[in-house]
């Protein structure tokens, strides 16, 4: 029998969670039935999600995920908040889309920081309160696994993320902690809707997408809550491309 994708009973954190990806994440959680702390810099952001949810089980926390000190106050709080942590989704990040030549020490610092530091670090401090049979979902790219035209820095971060999980899946699988990732390609979300108003980027981006459609966001939402959900039970350290088959093609 199928095991259940309800998250009722279970509490989530959901980084990045006032916009795009993260949003549509936070939105399908608690649909699904889980308790959902939001994490972003941005608290407006973040009330706004929580009113759009408006069940009553949500909170947040605005916070600066390349702070340890940050992400430690936001598990605490979802720990006291809802008696428990089961779920993190690890959505946060940025990227700078700048030529290889052109990139500066800054904006490795900055998108490694945000993209891979914090996820290395918000899982130490979630596994150490997870309940048993809790699930880490970590949000890739298919640039972490194809190469893409540009943006070695953004890629580098994305690929770690990918092996990270393999490894974290390791270690943590005699603790009952699974630990999982998704890598999306282009969805339409506030932050794509310029690049892909661009007919000629658009037609190159569909050129190698077998399904010759961008993502809607319950397409990769309803994934992060299979993996997370018990349905998923027996999957981790694997990361699922949810891309169209883009990474069956690769981007040249």
């Amino acid at each position: 029998m199928l095991k259940s994708m309800s998250l009722e009973g279970k509490t989530a954190i959901v980084t990045g969670a006032g916009k795009g990806i993260g949003r549509a994440i936070a939105i399908a959680m608690a649909e699904a039935g889980a308790n959902v702390m939001l994490v972003a810099r941005t608290a407006a952001d973040l009330e706004q999600v929580q009113a759009e949810i408006g069940n009553g089980r949500t909170s947040f926390v605005a916070a600066d995920i390349t702070m340890r000190e940050e992400i430690r106050n936001a598990v605490d709080k979802t720990v006291e908040t809802f008696g428990g942590l089961d779920i993190l989704v690890n959505n946060a990040g940025m990227n700078i889309r700048s030529k290889l030549e052109e990139a500066s020490d800054e904006e490795w610092h900055k998108i490694m920081d945000t993209n891979t530091h914090s996820v290395f670090m918000f899982s130490q401090e979630a596994a150490k309160q997870m309940n048993a049979g809790s699930s880490i979902v970590n949000i890739s790219s298919v640039g972490g696994e194809r190469a893409l035209k540009t943006g070695v820095v953004y890629a580098a971060s994305k690929a770690a993320i990918i092996q990270m999980t393999r490894v974290m899946a390791m270690e943590w699988g005699p603790k009952n902690i699974r630990v999982n990732a998704v890598g999306p390609w282009y969805f339409s979300t506030p932050l794509t809707e310029k690049i892909l108003a661009d007919e000629d980027y658009l037609a190159s981006i569909l050129a190698v997408t077998p399904m010759k459609r961008v993502g809607e966001l319950p397409e990769v939402s309803t994934p992060v809550v299979f993996l997370a959900s018990d349905a998923a039970s027996y999957i981790t350290g694997q990361t699922l491309f949810v891309d169209g088959g883009m990474s069956i093609h690769g981007f040249s």
